[in-house]
């Protein structure tokens, strides 16, 4: 297995810049395993693939404003600091530009009456910052969006799934965007159910994997939880035989690596998730998948490949593009069944 076995070729022009409205008008790809058929329609349209009994899991993280904008107070140059997971009190582990600029000690004024002071460069390339009046960062930073899109976010809450709660993710579990509180209504009506977890993505949403060797590359730790219901919740699911549906990536990672710590029947979960999902993952909990077009040699798109099979995949992702759909963050979404 090689990391190039992952890559695709997407003109600029398929990466979503905003994203669909209302919501739930996004198009949605569906695509059968075990019959191999695919089928093409809108995102609404997944009232007729799910059915009473489903439990459909989605990752409520909430986005936060992690984009910090600031001087030096000792020469007033510019400083960006973006917020990736908190330490510990006021303690944040960032990425910095100009990193290489940045010394142990270097304070920096990002207003609000604020100041950063950076505590040391970690071998990962990311910059460990601890802040003064910690509670007003909240004020003072700015959603960030992925590289890839161009356009300024009009409405911040476009960037956040509607049932966003926990605050901690400096990107959004962007397959759950496609909800609306309407359509999230209906499938409760049908006899679809919902249970929410929580991951906190980090670094590894941006980055895509540099070694040759997928095995070699070290998947940045994001913090997740699983309450005790939620856990009774799947583990009940899975005694009826009802399928669980997993709303992206990120809720998967959570799923897969509760059942490995639990060893069976899960049990509830608060600590750290380094799972790095490639083709040969045995999954034990995930029986059907919502997730959006990720970027080309990402860990996402290597867990969506474990899922589905590397090959229906990129053959998937081809015909999207024949057919126009947008990909990533913003884009159109893909049911695997």
């Amino acid at each position: 297995m090689k990391t190039s076995d992952f890559d695709y070729k997407l003109p600029p022009e398929f990466i979503a810049q905003a994203a669909a409205e209302p919501r739930d008008h996004s198009r949605l790809m569906v695509f059968s395993r075990t019959e191999g058929l695919v089928e093409h329609r809108r995102f609404y349209e997944i009232y007729e693939y799910l059915e009473p009994g489903d439990l459909v899991v989605g990752n409520n993280s909430r986005v936060i404003p992690a984009r910090l904008l600031g001087h030096k107070v000792d020469g007033g140059g510019k400083v960006e600091l973006l917020l990736l997971r908190r330490l510990e009190d006021g303690v944040w582990e960032t990425l910095a530009k100009p990193g290489r600029r940045l010394k142990a000690g270097t304070k920096v004024d990002v207003g609000f009456e604020i100041q950063a002071e950076v505590l040391e460069k970690a071998d990962n390339g990311t910059t460990v910052v601890s802040f003064t009046n910690e509670e007003a960062l909240e004020k003072a930073g700015a959603v960030p969006l992925p590289p890839y899109i161009h356009q300024p976010l009009i409405d911040a809450e476009r960037y956040q799934t509607v049932y966003a709660r926990e605050k901690g993710s400096v990107a959004a579990p962007t397959a759950g965007l496609h909800f609306t509180p309407e359509l999230m209504g209906r499938l409760q009506e049908k006899g679809v159910n919902f249970a929410f977890v929580t991951l906190h993505l980090a670094l590894d949403t941006f980055r895509p994997v540099q070694a040759d060797n997928p095995l070699d590359h070290v998947i940045h730790r994001e913090y997740g939880e699983m309450s005790p219901e939620v856990a009774d919740a799947i583990n009940q699911a899975r005694a009826e035989g009802r399928r669980v549906v997993c709303v992206g990536t990120s809720t998967v990672r959570v799923l897969e690596h509760t059942a490995r710590a639990s060893g069976g029947e899960l049990k509830p979960f608060a600590g750290w998730i380094d799972l790095f999902i490639v083709p040969g993952h045995r999954f034990e909990v995930v029986d059907a998948l919502i997730t959006n077009f990720h970027l080309p040699r990402s860990t996402l798109l290597m867990l969506v490949s474990a899922f589905a099979g590397r090959e229906h995949i990129l053959r998937l992702y081809n015909e999207a593009i024949v057919h126009g759909y947008r990909f990533y963050s913003f884009g159109d979404a893909m049911l695997i069944l």
